[in-house]
């Protein structure tokens, strides 16, 4: 708990000194679910680890959501909100800056998440039969991967149930009993020839649990980068955290990561470490490099040009489905997810899976409206009363419907990408085109929604695309050619001989599940082969 060791972490100048004094065998930069487990495997192995983090670290009591109406920079950056918003160009279009769901603070955004870890399937890192790979593949396969799932999934307590589409494997624990209405969802979802599954999330369901999924929780119940990472990280006694740290510069020389520059408290400090782990999230992690400018003008780690490129995002479809007549409404569960529609005759689409949210016609109707008004169709001449007839008509028939959300799979397109700010050094600025491929698969991704859950029950709720700024990935692609990637099969990167990444940045395609459960599985694939090399190091000096 983070109560055992706060003080030591906010002692001040003396802990800056103990900082700088030593040493580190690894310098983790973000505490995030790569970062925070990352980490803890590195201590748990016997190796000295210091965590730096540029939010605070925040109170273990803390519950609250991570919200975008909160302006002030010291407000945001108590709270661990990202402080600054993002600027987004979107297909050339004027620049917009807006509040980003990230975070900030020890645990980064997954302290947010709703704690969904699905696994991806053997074609998201492979072509499997007709189901060609739009890379090729990635350079460590799906086996590679395998046990590397099943030590998250142990690490972050996940629950839930077996795939019947796929055949993917259920996690080590049992999800709770479906209440009568979720199970009425289920059948429901059968009968419709679905294959329905209990979401798999990363829970301990400790006493007092109150699934608070989607918000900081006060108990060490939801699995993410503090609570699964961080924290047993803490109780080695081989690690120290530097909250409220930003990296400046990363320096380098002789093909190695010598120093990492970071400010504290108003004064610069040098920190050293015979490993630098970059955890920092797709849309900073590149931004480090970038500006890591003392030794290569276009930024460090970056001879191939693909720092910042492949940026990706899924796309989200919100979708309300209302139960049959006479069914009970299941609410706002979170229990169901099915993947039917995960690839459509060899197209790549994703999951579909409740978001926990219910609506009822009032809550559907201000959404439509508010999604209308983003359209040209804003022009059309009582659109509003429209959508207000077609949510009041569908509740008073079904009554309250159910949120469901499909994430749609984003590729690795080169021209999309994250920047430096010219004007700001914490706002990330983001060039981003939607491919015509991507909103092609996305038309056929709603159409094969409402084909298989039914037009008359099921309400579209988006109309324009909706990138799920959440999901950020790609930034820094591992791959096996140094001319067209950032890092290595061992996300190492190939310009240094150091420097290893370990959060959403590595992933060369952003697959058709959320992708925290790949991010922790390869933080721990990461640290297993620093720790394998430290030790032959070891070896070899004595």
């Amino acid at each position: 708990m983070l109560r055992s060791w706060k003080p030591s972490v906010v002692a001040g100048r003396a802990v800056d000194e103990q900082a700088v004094d030593r040493v580190w065998d690894a310098i983790v930069i973000g505490t995030g679910i790569g970062g925070g487990l990352a980490g803890r495997r590195l201590a748990e192995s016997g190796l000295s680890v210091l965590f730096v983090e540029k939010g605070p670290l925040g109170y273990r009591t803390e519950n609250q959501e991570l919200r975008s109406d909160v302006n002030d920079y010291h407000t945001r950056q108590m709270r661990g909100f990202w402080p600054t918003r993002i600027e987004v160009r979107l297909d050339g279009g004027r620049p917009q800056q807006f509040f980003a769901p990230i975070g900030s603070g020890v645990g980064g955004t997954s302290v947010f998440y709703a704690a969904a870890v699905e696994r991806p399937e053997r074609h998201d890192m492979e072509t499997v039969g007709e189901m060609q790979h739009p890379t090729g593949g990635w350079p460590v396969g799906y086996d590679a991967f395998a046990p590397y799932f099943d030590q998250a999934a142990e690490l972050l307590s996940i629950r839930g149930e077996g795939d019947p589409a796929s055949g993917l494997p259920a996690p080590c624990l049992a999800a709770p009993p479906l209440t009568g209405a979720e199970a009425a969802l289920f059948d429901d979802l059968r009968s419709l020839g679905l294959h329905p599954y209990r979401a798999h999330e990363a829970l301990r369901r400790v006493p007092g649990c109150t699934d608070c999924l989607g918000r900081k929780c006060p108990l060490p119940c939801k699995m993410d980068g503090r609570s699964a990472g961080v924290e047993p990280a803490m109780e080695t006694g081989r690690v120290m955290l530097l909250a409220d740290t930003s990296v400046e510069e990363l320096i380098e020389s002789g093909g190695r990561i010598t120093q990492v520059r970071v400010r504290r408290g108003g004064r610069d400090m040098v920190l050293t470490g015979q490993v630098v782990v970059l955890a920092a999230g797709a849309l900073h992690s590149p931004r480090i490099l970038l500006a890591s400018t003392g030794t290569h003008a276009e930024g460090c780690a970056n001879s191939s040009g693909w720092v910042g490129r492949g940026l990706m995002f899924h796309l989200s479809e919100m979708l309300a489905l209302w139960p049959r007549r006479g069914s009970p409404a299941a609410g706002a569960t979170r229990s169901v997810a099915f993947r039917d529609l995960y690839a459509h005759e060899g197209r790549r689409l994703g999951l579909v899976q409740s978001m926990g949210v219910a609506a009822d016609a009032g809550q559907i109707a201000s959404h439509l409206k508010e999604r209308i008004s983003r359209t040209g169709l804003r022009r059309v001449p009582g659109i509003g009363r429209m959508a207000t007839l077609a949510a009041r008509l569908a509740a008073v028939v079904f009554g309250k419907a159910t949120v469901f959300v499909g994430i749609l799979e984003d590729l690795p397109y080169p021209e999309n990408r994250v920047l430096c700010h010219p004007d700001d050094p914490e706002m990330p600025l983001i060039d981003y085109r939607l491919n015509p491929e991507l909103l092609e698969r996305r038309a056929i991704f709603r159409r094969v929604i409402r084909n298989r859950l039914g037009r008359w029950r099921t309400l579209l709720l988006g109309f324009g695309p909706a990138l799920n700024y959440g999901h950020s990935c790609g930034t820094l692609r591992f791959g096996a050619d140094p001319r067209t990637s950032v890092l290595d099969a061992n996300c190492k990167a190939h310009d240094l001989d150091n420097l290893y990444v370990a959060d959403a940045s590595f992933l060369p395609t952003s697959m058709g599940v959320n992708p925290s459960l790949t991010i922790a599985a390869n933080a721990l694939r990461v640290a297993d082969v620093i720790v394998a090399r430290h030790r032959a190091e070891r070896r070899k000096a004595v």
